[in-house]
Order: structure tokens, then sequence, then C-alpha cells
């Protein structure tokens, strides 16, 4: 059985996961959820009980969610594609932490600025979440200038990797919230730039604005919500 990423619609954290699977170059499904309406619905529970973006059901039929779990298993099932590394090596744990970091640091600067958009607040409320959420996202892109002194990609080299796809994936809320000018950061608006000419974050894009696209990957298709249990079960 392929593999199937259910992944969250509009500007959903799954983003990054259907770029990781598109590098993978291996067979793989996608399963578009509306959020709010559709991922908190009972429909969605048997595939993630706490009802979140992006969850895969793995080729073996297991549900895994989470981006950064979900993102080292494509990254450990595409070693030899330069993807992922052996537990255990340099390489490993340098991937690993800079995940870790993108997810404390870069995605949560996000989210008192999502709680803005998505919430009622009185305006003292509202002025003070957005204050401290500019302020987290100016501290997270700070800290990506400076680690990526001397390089083009996240974690160097000469081409992107698993990092560099939860990046774009979260970065580009900076683009909806517009919570910092991206010319203070150069090398962060660099490395955003050109990700964007990536076939895998163009066609990222192209999913989620429904728009007719070609794979470079093992793209097969879309497969509806509803349709799922059938297949877990087979």
């Amino acid at each position: 059985m392929s593999p199937i990423l259910f992944y969250g619609v509009p500007e959903g954290c799954s983003f990054g996961s259907i770029v990781a699977l598109e590098w993978l170059g291996e067979p793989y499904r996608l399963c578009r959820v509306q959020m709010p309406e559709e991922v908190s619905s009972d429909r969605f529970a048997p595939v993630n009980p706490v009802r979140e973006t992006p969850t895969l059901m793995t080729a073996d039929g297991r549900f895994l969610s989470e981006s950064m779990a979900i993102l080292g298993h494509i990254a450990e099932r595409g070693i030899s594609r330069g993807l992922g590394h052996r537990q255990g090596t340099a390489a490993f744990d340098q991937l690993n932490q800079m995940l870790a970091f993108l997810n404390t640091s870069l995605f949560s600067a996000f989210s008192p600025l999502f709680h803005v958009f998505e919430h009622e607040q009185d305006e003292a409320s509202k002025a003070a979440l957005l204050a401290f959420g500019r302020n987290q996202v100016g501290k997270a892109f700070g800290n990506l200038e400076t680690l990526l002194n001397g390089r083009d990609w996240l974690l160097g080299g000469e081409r992107p990797g698993i990092a560099d796809a939860y990046f774009a994936g979260t970065a580009r809320w900076n683009d909806f919230h517009k919570a910092v000018d991206w010319a203070a950061y150069p090398r962060v608006t660099a490395l955003y730039q050109r990700l964007q000419q990536e076939p895998a974050v163009r066609f990222a894009h192209a999913i989620e604005e429904e728009h007719e696209v070609v794979s470079a990957g093992g793209f097969l298709g879309h497969i509806s919500l509803d349709a799922v249990p059938a297949r877990a079960a087979a």
C-alpha cells in the first residue's frame, strides 16, 4: 500500500511533509483535510485522535502524526537519496537538532499570531499577543540568520534537505502575518527565495491552491477521507 499524507488547508504545517515526499521520490497519495471544519470532525478522529494535521499513513498501515516524526520517517527512508542519516552519526544528530529548533522556536513563534487571527479578544489582549508573536518571530529569524552564515541551506551542502522542507512550510507564514520585515534577515530571505525555485516547493504550493501540477516525485493522486478506512483495513 502506498503511504497517504493527510494535509491540512489552508496554510497547514503539512506543507513541509509534501515537499519531503516529493524529494523522496517514492509512490504516495494525498488526502486533503479542510481546517478547522474537517480536521476537528469525528470523520478524522480515526486517523488522528488529536485531530491535527499532518498525519501519515505509512506503507504498512500505521498512522504517524507530528511533523517532526513524519519528516524523520521520510528522512530514514531517503538515506540513499541524501535526505537522512544513520542514527548515531553526527549528521543524524545535526538534522534532529535543526528540526527541533524549527519546531520549538520558529513554528511556535507564530502561535500567538494565529491565535489572534482565529479567536476574538479585546484590543489590549490582541495588541499584547501581536507584539509577543512578532518579537518571537524576529528572534527565531535572527537565530536562523546566524546559523545560515556561510551556508546556502540550513545544514550546508549543495542541495536542500528535510530541514529546509520544514522551513519552507513554516517561514511562509510571515507573508501572511507580516510579522517581520524580510529585508532585515538577508540570509533567511535568500534561503526562502531559493526554496521557492525548487520544483517540490512549487508542487506543494500548487497542491494547496488546487492548481494543475505535474509531480516530479511519486505522487499518485488524491484519496478522499471517506475512502481511507477501507484502504487501511486492506
